[in-house]
């Protein structure tokens, strides 16, 4: 099945297409404007929408994944990428940053409570921010958990995802010399901020083709090349979180903080055979997490727009919003 096939199958399961009541741009201090927008109905539960990378954006699809007649859906751009401004800019840009805008969003937008969704990336950001602020957080939803663990980072960039992928990995690491091979991250990361803007384009959508090709279980190993603004934007982003070890004070926090959510109910939606953020890191979570429910997606990799992933994601919030 091709992924457009793919990509409609997965339609079917979604809400129709909404438009925002509401879209800003929101100072949140250190030079930085991030783009706010709210969808659905303004007396409803609200629910924040964590994008992934760091550094991917919110998009309109993310709209549908909630009855519009039910929820008060915010979506944001995080800081660097998508609308928000200065573009691709790493300077006060880190997780606890991003906790702070999170929570600037919240009181701009008078909500005492609310449910946190968020897949790959944006889950680890859902649990860093619920853990940070558990008296806000009525629930979690997760997709494509990821735990920002050195662990995770030597599977995706340290050949473990490239023995299933080996003529992408290949694409991917001979881009560096052989000298730097076994530490591809600050390979990346030395040509992401060359200054120079043809290099930096040039490594950014090798850095994006390697993971899109990965994304979904249907994946030929082909992929469209990402437009070269977007690129730069996800791959310095998510090299300099990377780099940073996502900003966090020790390896394995989040699982070691679990217990600062444990009152709060939440579900795992996760594909069986993500080669990106692997189930382990799902199921290790489940297991810390005794209010959670794991959701485990059979014939599903790791996009937000796998088929079996988005109706389970639709299923779950209709399921909390009562219907």
């Amino acid at each position: 099945m091709d992924k457009f096939s793919d990509q409609k199958r997965a339609v079917q399961y979604l809400y129709p297409p909404i438009d925002p009541f509401d879209q800003r741009m929101l100072d949140v201090g250190q030079g930085h404007k991030v783009y706010v927008e709210q969808c659905g109905n303004p007396q409803g539960i609200p629910v924040i929408v964590l994008h992934g990378g760091p550094g991917g954006g919110c998009s309109p699809a993310m709209r549908r994944y909630f009855d519009p007649e039910i929820y008060r859906v915010i979506l944001f751009d995080q800081r660097g990428c998508g609308r928000s401004r200065p573009h691709a800019s790493v300077t006060h840009n880190t997780t606890w940053h991003l906790v702070d805008d999170i929570e600037r969003i919240r009181r701009e937008m008078r909500i005492e409570h609310w449910i946190v969704f968020g897949g790959s990336w944006g889950a680890t950001l859902a649990l860093i921010y619920a853990q940070a602020h558990p008296d806000h957080v009525r629930h979690i939803v997760l997709r494509g958990v990821f735990l920002m663990t050195k662990r995770e980072l030597d599977w995706f960039y340290g050949g473990g995802a490239g023995k299933f992928w080996p003529e992408v990995w290949e694409r991917f690491t001979t881009l560096v010399p052989k000298d730097e091979q076994d530490n591809l991250i600050e390979a990346y990361r030395r040509r992401l901020f060359c200054g120079d803007m043809t290099i930096e384009t040039r490594y950014a959508k090798a850095w994006s083709s390697w993971e899109n090709a990965l994304a979904s279980i249907h994946s030929s190993g082909a992929t469209g090349e990402s437009p070269g603004d977007y690129a730069r934007a996800f791959a310095r982003l998510e090299n300099h979180y990377f780099s940073n070890a996502g900003f966090l004070e020790f390896d394995g926090q989040i699982l070691a903080h679990v217990g600062r959510i444990a009152h709060i109910p939440g579900v795992i939606v996760q594909g069986r055979y993500d080669m990106i953020c692997p189930p382990d890191s799902a199921y290790a979570l489940s297991e810390a997490w005794e209010n959670c429910d794991l959701k485990m997606v059979r014939n599903a990799g790791h996009a937000l727009s796998e088929p079996g992933i988005s109706a389970e994601l639709v299923r779950t919030m209709d399921r909390i919003g009562g219907r």
